[in-house]
């Protein structure tokens, strides 16, 4: 096959959009007992408000010229096509990095933020602090190619977003990631260390080194609620790792089930005070789902989840991470390890407490995010 780098454009066709709206109209909403708000998943009230506004006011057409305003390409890795956004600096010294979307998010995570590090001085910084932002969709998801075969985990993800950065010209960068994109970023640092310089991530790996010695309060209060995570909000993860195909018959039919099981997340893993809306607008969130609904890549998504945890990726031992590793720990993560276990997987060299903000770092607090990359890549430049 072809190695070829391809330009890209989103161009949803028209039919894609009038059957989305058809559908939206006759969506069947279920019931819900009275006065139990999100404890038993989204309040039926709130999608109720949110297909309405996709149906009645949400533009597409702007959302997607938006996201044209970035340059897209393709080309294809180990057999698959894969999608990203290649933003160039004009400072000719500025620094590569490769930022990582996870589940379920994508790359309209990072809209606000490519701008920031691609040009520091239009928004109050140093020409310096620049970067050349390579930011892919992951393989199944967005207007990446769905993996027609078993076997694409965290591991071969990671070994083609490295020849990813060779074949674009790159001997030396960063990465930087969230949720997945944490888990694909380690291993490149872990695959790649004589091209990959550095790595940025807002939710590392934490493994309890041998003799963990005391925790402060803070540490136990963060280890207690990732239990509380994993024994109420990981439902999600069960199904996805066991039965993806099952899940995506539903939510690649339906536009409406789709979109709450994805701001579901969003809610409950956003440093949102309950409300997403004081975090995110209806657009954003509704773009994000888009990018799933328009490729019809939910299920395919979803399957990432099987890939790796029946594919040994998680059981076996994640090697220390040897380059530069710095952290922002934003204070709504979800999985929140104590810095000394950080420090047993990774060189720790940067180590940022962040005042607000949760998993979808970029997205929700892009000033302070952008600042902790540009602060800590300075120091491996």
């Amino acid at each position: 096959m072809t190695e070829a780098i391809e330009p890209f454009v989103i161009n949803i066709d028209d039919s894609v959009l009038d059957d989305l709206r058809d559908r939206l109209a006759r969506t069947r909403f279920p019931d819900q007992i009275d006065g139990t708000g999100w404890d038993y998943g989204i309040p039926i009230h709130y999608l109720r408000e949110l297909v309405g506004y996709w149906v009645q006011t949400y533009d597409w057409r702007a959302e997607e010229a938006r996201l044209n305003q970035f340059d897209h390409f393709r080309t294809n890795i180990d057999g698959q096509a894969i999608h990203f956004v290649h933003a160039r600096s004009p400072n000719p010294d500025a620094f590569p990095l490769l930022l990582i979307h996870g589940w379920p998010g994508s790359i309209v995570e990072f809209q606000q933020v490519i701008p920031r590090l691609c040009l520091p001085e239009a928004h109050g910084a140093e020409s310096t602090d620049s970067f050349h932002v390579i930011a892919p969709s992951l393989p199944g998801y967005g207007f990446s190619e769905p993996p027609r075969t078993p076997g694409w985990d965290i591991r071969r993800i990671a070994h083609a977003f490295t020849e990813l950065m060779s074949r674009l010209g790159y001997a030396r960068y960063g990465a930087q990631g969230g949720d997945w994109g944490a888990q694909i970023s380690t291993r490149i640092g872990a695959y790649d260390p004589e091209h990959c310089a550095a790595l940025h991530l807002n939710m590392p790996i934490g493994s309890p080194p041998a003799d963990p010695g005391p925790m402060s309060e803070e540490e136990q209060a963060d280890l207690a609620a990732m239990e509380q995570f994993q024994r109420e909000e990981s439902g999600y993860a069960n199904e996805q790792g066991t039965k993806p195909q099952t899940l995506g018959v539903g939510l690649n039919d339906s536009p409406a089930g789709l979109l709450a099981w994805i701001v579901e997340k969003f809610r409950a893993w956003s440093d949102c005070d309950g409300d997403p809306e004081t975090t995110f607008t209806k657009d954003q969130l509704i773009t994000n789902v888009m990018l799933y609904w328009t490729t019809q890549t939910i299920a395919s998504s979803a399957r990432l989840y099987r890939e790796t945890m029946h594919g040994g990726a998680l059981s076996e031992p994640t090697p220390f991470i040897n380059i530069p590793t710095g952290v922002a720990r934003f204070p709504k993560e979800v999985l929140r390890w104590p810095r000394s276990w950080v420090e047993h997987q990774y060189n720790l060299t940067h180590w940022t407490p962040m005042p607000r903000g949760g998993h979808f770092a970029a997205m929700e607090q892009p000033e302070l995010f952008v600042d902790d990359v540009r602060h800590f890549f300075r120091t491996v430049r």
